[in-house]
């Protein structure tokens, strides 16, 4: 079957067998940075923004994607490499395997919640499988991040 929707921006048009899941067909049109950790929902690799929502890829039909918008890390580099800096900085990458969708996550979080407490970011975020760190870093790299966007925004407003 022919699917049409906008992928990071672009209009797009692909063939996708019935019951084929979005994951496979976005890593087929060059989406790599969409993983595959589980194929059970339990890791959040394979996230990605359906009409702005965060979604698992591993479980979304790609027929459903039918005149959606569908956004990976791939549209995303700029603020991605921004937030990226700041796991870096706080040694949170580590492997860097699970940071894709760990990013997605974020990201989608900090347009959804403009203050949230430690227990509200580690409740958006507990879906995401790091195996490498003890996601101290992480937490740290995010209010660090929230911090600076928040502080960033504050300037804006005192210069209008």
């Amino acid at each position: 079957m022919e699917i049409q929707f906008i992928l990071n921006g672009k209009k797009t048009t692909a063939e996708a067998a019935d019951g084929t899941m979005l994951l496979p067909l976005l890593r087929s049109l060059g989406c790599y940075s969409v993983k595959c950790g589980c194929e059970t929902t339990n890791c959040g690799l394979c996230t990605v923004w359906i009409d702005g929502v965060p979604s698992l890829s591993c479980s979304v039909l790609a027929a459903r994607v039918e005149g959606k918008q569908v956004t990976t890390l791939e549209g995303l580099q700029e603020e991605a490499e921004e937030f990226a800096a700041f796991l870096a900085a706080e040694g949170a990458e580590q492997c860097g395997f699970c940071s894709p969708g760990f990013v997605m996550n974020v990201l989608a979080m900090v347009r959804e919640l403009s203050d949230p407490t430690e227990e509200e970011i580690k409740e958006y975020l507990a879906g995401n499988l790091c195996r490498c760190t003890g996601y101290m870093g992480q937490l740290r790299a995010i209010k660090k991040y929230m911090s600076q966007k928040k502080e960033n925004a504050d300037m804006g407003k005192e210069g209008v």
